[in-house]
């Protein structure tokens, strides 16, 4: 079935993966982020959850979408599909049937679309590694501590050196490789280190050479992402995100400076995802932000990718 998968995606949707086999290290939140920031650059994105037991990534576009409708506000929101688990007691059914959701649900966006972000399970399932298969860029957050480092790789406790790579980290290096022996397309992996301490320490600097050490083992890209910020956890119930217009009427209460360096660190991790932008969709986005500027209704739009 992981052959079906990718054969069929030759000149299809660019796929975003946000995967990571521990929870709580921001996957839906950055998740979000990235549709939303693709959206505002004026591409077309679909979204797909597969963690259908928790549906966080759902919940938080839902949320979205009902505080659009109560204030008014035009926020952008990217066509969502949530994939159900089979119910059975048979683990061959339930994976054919969650197999056949999955595929029709990237087959009726894949070419009507730029972008296809999917939020996967914080556990080994068929679904996420199936999703990992298809990934054009594979976005692994963690939350910058050993705990989660455990998930890549382990280490040495006298001297932290790496001593080998962890089950997820194997998993992601056999999928990359069955997907370059396939079709020949690679996948950029990329280690998001989220939940930042604002502050210098001893365990920031080792968990950083760490990483460094196992991305040349495995070849991701290591980037900083999120600062621990109370900031991200009021955006949740409203579903927003540092990029929408940082104003009382959107946020419900006044912007803080928490709310400003919130939207330069997003920037900042989107320019270095480096996705591919569609120049059709530049396009649009200059286009809308021209309108808007025209009615006197401002549009804050960045330039918040890398080329």
């Amino acid at each position: 079935m992981l052959v079906q998968a990718s054969q069929g995606r030759s000149g299809s949707a660019h796929v975003v993966v946000l995967g990571n086999e521990k929870g709580g290290s921001g996957k839906s939140t950055t998740a979000l982020h990235i549709a939303v920031a693709l959206m505002k650059a004026g591409q077309r994105v679909a979204s797909i959850d597969l963690d259908c037991r928790q549906q966080s990534f759902t919940r938080y576009i839902d949320n979205r979408r009902a505080w659009a409708r109560r204030t008014g506000l035009d926020l952008e929101l990217p066509v969502h599909t949530c994939i159900k688990y089979g119910e059975t007691m048979q683990i061959e059914e339930n994976e054919s049937a969650e197999f056949q959701q999955f595929m029709e649900a990237v087959s009726a966006v894949e070419r009507a679309f730029d972008f296809i972000v999917i939020d996967t399970p914080g556990s080994d399932s068929y679904l996420m590694r199936l999703a990992h298969s298809m990934a054009d860029t594979l976005v692994t957050p963690i939350n910058d501590s050993f705990l989660d480092f455990d998930v890549l790789g382990t280490l040495d406790p006298a001297t932290y050196a790496v001593t080998g790579e962890s089950h997820y980290a194997e998993m992601v290096r056999d999928v990359r490789r069955k997907r370059r022996q396939l079709d020949g397309s690679s996948t950029d992996w990329i280690v998001v280190r989220n939940r930042l301490s604002m502050l210098g320490s001893r365990n920031k600097q080792l968990v950083a050479d760490g990483l460094k050490q196992l991305s040349l083992r495995l070849g991701f890209r290591s980037v900083d992402g999120f600062a621990e910020r109370v900031v991200y956890r009021e955006f949740f119930p409203r579903g927003l995100t540092a990029l929408d217009d940082i104003d009382e009427l959107t946020l419900g209460t006044r912007p803080s400076m928490g709310h400003v360096t919130a939207r330069e660190e997003v920037m900042n991790l989107l320019r270095q995802l480096k996705l591919p932008l569609d120049e059709r969709g530049r396009r649009r986005a200059a286009n809308r932000a021209e309108w808007f500027s025209q009615v006197d209704k401002p549009l804050d739009v960045h330039d918040i990718f890398g080329s």
